[in-house]
């Protein structure tokens, strides 16, 4: 967007939604199955549920430039406070609603709340539960009134009834609120996104409405993105991707945002939707994946069959077909009859239909996986982004999609390479500011609007496409100078279905090791073919036949490795199935479900020096966080095994 095009009224998500509402006011805007049910909500009704919010947040004193934290999972309501807010002129800030009670007092004390919009008792037990750690917080507003009748209420108020109060002070405050939303400039802030805190504490990115309309501007324009299209907003709300997508391209394009009915009913309702528009992070196709797998399993000998034969050919020519190179009649024929007898129904399975475009970001996705979505028929991209530059730096244009590239640089969007090797970018999308840290902001951008990615790439000649190794400070250097990428090996790894997570050591070590989390559904699955009882995730972890099909997926992938003379010193050596799975809970995992190497490698240092001192059994106690908040620990005794690997191709051909 221009600055002419602010200036004609496009400034703020408020000045988008009353746009919306002129253009497209009968059209969708919302949905959400509830009980069931399908509610639906054009623009014309969101706008007035927004108001009526708006007014309500006046009524109790909210101030421009007042902190409004949104605790809850992906609703209307939830969505709707976000904008009430900005109407107000204070800034949302929305938190991920599985936080435990500390990380919400950290946000909460670090922005200085004074209002906390809640979607149900447990996030109102949460607030409540550190409120004497918080100094400025006024008030809560609770969505679901279940188990809150008896609670002290005043401090708190029913989403509904701040509804009616504001719809009732409408003559008192409607024209200080409409004031306030024309105050509103492209540079005023829009929203405050938490990073998630992969190498301490989170940081509060503050991003203006010039980063976050600019950056959905140009990015649903790269892939045509139209009023017509339809999400699926299930992803944390506090996290930049679904905001860019769920408010920042919907209110810029008009298109409908639907909501599940629970993360439960999530991919029936995925099913019903069918979106157009499509995005999941690695984590989420690796599991739709698994799950396609254990039923093959469990299929009969013919469909088992039926699968693989068509699978292998759409892996040979789908993504041809898909980015429209030539393929011969034949093969064309013979993918339109997989597409009736298994792609086609497969995808209606997983919901994907109708997607026109799908994306995956967040880190990298294993090529075996990529792959596979794109062999049949689905349109599914890569991008590369960061909450600092809202979301898009890189995206993948139609007809260059590749599993090893992330895509070149998003409109507007500049690349360099630094020395170092680490990726920079400047944009439109780089947000103003770390809030209350000025000194984490010049480290990360520069005075030129440069900002630091922390990942280690390179941009390749003549195509323009980037390609990212790792994070920069994963990136390092075996004891033999070969370089050391952890997140190249753990991504092979994650493509079979068994293992859920991997994390591998050996940077400034002689060789690699790694630690595996089985996936307990797919293993859980085959247990229960085999006749093999288990009572725990520790127990099946530990079973000496899973060891035995982990060992050979470790193998197997060190096979892969070795074809890559760059990395091919990747290879892992020893390995051990861990006893209990990563956990965001435990700190093992940021709330992205991304990898805390550090803490990790503190957390089981035991366990990291058994790995290369040569023992073959190591016992060791771990802290455990329960559902209901209380530690405990578990005891362990793993076995420790080695892996065959293989000489790199360069040096067997020498």
């Amino acid at each position: 967007m221009t600055a002419n095009q602010a200036q004609k009224g496009m400034h703020s998500i408020p000045a988008l939604l009353a746009r919306n509402v002129a253009e497209h006011g009968a059209q969708h805007a919302y949905r959400e199955k509830e009980f069931g049910i399908w509610q639906s909500w054009t623009w014309a009704e969101t706008a007035d549920e927004i108001k009526a919010l708006a007014l309500g947040l006046m009524t109790l004193g909210v101030n421009e430039g007042d902190h409004i934290a949104i605790i809850g999972r992906n609703r209307p309501y939830m969505y709707w406070s976000m904008v009430a807010a900005q109407m107000c002129g204070a800034v949302p800030v929305p938190l991920y609603q599985d936080a435990v009670a500390e990380e919400i007092a950290y946000v909460l004390d670090h922005c200085g709340a004074r209002f906390v919009i809640a979607q149900d008792q447990e996030q109102v037990d949460k607030v409540i539960d550190v409120q004497d750690q918080l100094t400025g917080m006024d008030h809560i507003i609770y969505l679901d009134p279940r188990g809150l009748r008896k609670y002290d209420h005043t401090m708190l108020t029913k989403y509904q009834d701040l509804q009616k109060n504001g719809l009732d002070a409408r003559g008192q405050h409607e024209a200080e609120l409409d004031a306030r939303v024309a105050r509103q400039t492209y540079d005023t802030t829009c929203v405050m996104l938490y990073t998630s805190g992969t190498t301490g504490r989170p940081k509060g990115v503050v991003l203006s409405n010039r980063n976050v309309i600019e950056t959905s501007k140009n990015s649903s324009e790269f892939d045509q993105l139209r009023a017509g299209d339809e999400i699926l907003a299930y992803l944390p709300m506090a996290w930049v991707g679904d905001f860019i997508f769920s408010i920042g391209q919907a209110y810029w394009t008009g298109f409908c945002v639907n909501c599940p009915e629970s993360p439960d009913t999530m991919h029936s309702d995925l099913r019903e939707i069918g979106p157009t528009y499509y995005f999941a992070p690695p984590r989420v196709f690796e599991t739709q994946l698994t799950n396609v797998m254990i039923r093959m399993e469990d299929a009969g000998k013919f469909k088992q069959w039926l699968f693989h034969h068509f699978m292998a050919h759409a892996k040979k020519v789908g993504p041809d077909i898909l980015d429209g190179n030539d393929v011969s009649f034949g093969d064309r024929l013979k993918y339109r009859l997989g597409e009736l007898t298994v792609y086609g129904p497969l995808k209606n399975t997983l919901g994907f239909s109708r997607v026109r475009v799908g994306y995956t970001a967040g880190e990298a996705i294993g090529p075996e996986i990529f792959d596979f979505y794109r062999s049949l028929g689905i349109n599914l991209k890569q991008l590369y982004g960061q909450t600092e530059a809202c979301v898009f730096i890189t995206q993948q244009p139609d007809g260059e999609v590749r599993s090893d590239t992330v895509g070149v640089a998003s409109p507007g969007v500049e690349l360099k390479i630094a020395e170092s090797g680490e990726v920079y970018y400047r944009s439109p999308g780089v947000f103003m500011e770390y809030f209350k840290n000025a000194e984490s902001t010049a480290d990360t951008k520069d005075a030129e609007g440069w900002v630091a990615t922390g990942d280690a790439g390179f941009i390749e000649e003549g195509s323009g496409h980037l390609r990212i190794i790792d994070r920069a400070k994963d990136v390092g250097k075996m004891a033999d100078g070969a370089l050391f990428a952890p997140k190249y090996v753990e991504n092979k790894l994650k493509f079979f279905p068994n293992i859920l997570e991997a994390v591998v050591f050996g940077d400034g070590k002689d060789r690699c090791a790694a630690f595996i989390n089985i996936d307990l559904t797919a293993v859980g699955n085959w247990a229960e073919r085999n006749n093999i009882a288990y009572a725990s995730y520790q127990e099946l972890a530990g079973h000496p036949q899973v060891l035995e099909t982990i060992q050979s997926h470790v193998e197997e992938v060190n096979a892969s490795v070795a074809q890559d003379p760059m990395l091919a010193g990747c290879q892992i050596h020893r390995f051990l199935v861990l006893h209990k799975q990563l956990d965001a809970d435990d700190g093992e995992l940021t709330r992205t479900l991304k990898v805390r190497r550090r803490i990790i490698e503190e957390k089981y240092a035991d366990l990291i020096v058994a790995l290369y001192d040569g023992s073959s059994t190591v016992s060791t106690e771990t802290e455990v966080t329960y559902e209901d908040g209380r530690k405990g620990s578990i005891k362990a005794t793993l076995e420790l095994r080695d892996a065959a690997v293989q000489v790199p191709v360069k040096m067997a051909a020498e």
